[in-house]
């Protein structure tokens, strides 16, 4: 079946093969869950987000048009999911509260040292958990998933320039995240501010 493309795919579900679902998710989970990762930074989250992305996909796929490529649509269910799990994040309490006839947690044995070998990897996570959301999610597409602009602008739904300016804006908020003194851009110019980016 994997030669099928996914809108075959989609229009086999659609009529009612539900093994066409479970090739899609196949095909496409280790790429979602990849994204809500770098949009989430975090394994847990990004796991429930990747559940949840599946789930909305399986109720909407019969709205699923066919004007962009499956992969942009799912791209922009993923999207949308991590956004609601972030805003999510904010309500919630941050500090655990332990009750009074709980002890404290241990800290378990001590383990083997392989830090090192993820720490660039680590730190890059960290800080792009620091850039603001719109630019970190414009960002992960172009950089991350490699997606091109044009691409990213049907999956958020903004101007090909507004994706420009968030990509930029991104990086340049990723390199202050990480404590490098330039502006890491593969764009030759500073994009001015637009419309729909104003506060």
């Amino acid at each position: 079946m994997t030669d099928v493309t996914d809108e075959l795919l989609v229009q086999r579900f659609v009529a009612g093969d539900v093994n066409a679902f479970t090739e899609l998710v196949t095909r496409h989970e280790p790429h979602v869950y990849r994204l809500c990762l770098r949009i989430l930074s975090d394994r847990d989250d990004a796991a429930d987000a990747t559940q949840d992305a599946f789930l909305v996909v399986v109720r909407k796929l019969d709205q699923f048009r066919g004007d962009a490529a499956f992969s942009t649509w799912l791209h922009r269910v993923t999207v949308n999911v991590c956004y609601d799990h972030l805003r999510k994040a904010q309500r919630r309490p941050v500090v655990r509260r332990l009750d009074d006839d709980q002890p404290e947690p241990e800290a378990g044995p001590p383990v083997a040292d392989h830090a090192e070998a993820v720490a660039d990897a680590h730190d890059v996570a960290a800080a792009l958990a620091e850039v603001p959301e719109d630019f970190r999610v414009a960002l992960v597409l172009a950089d991350v998933q490699d997606l091109p602009y044009e691409e990213i602008a049907r999956v958020l739904d903004v101007p090909v320039g507004t994706v420009k300016s968030r990509v930029h804006r991104g990086r340049i908020a990723l390199a202050r995240a990480m404590g490098l003194a330039g502006e890491p851009s593969r764009e030759p110019i500073d994009l001015p501010r637009t419309s729909q980016e104003q506060p």
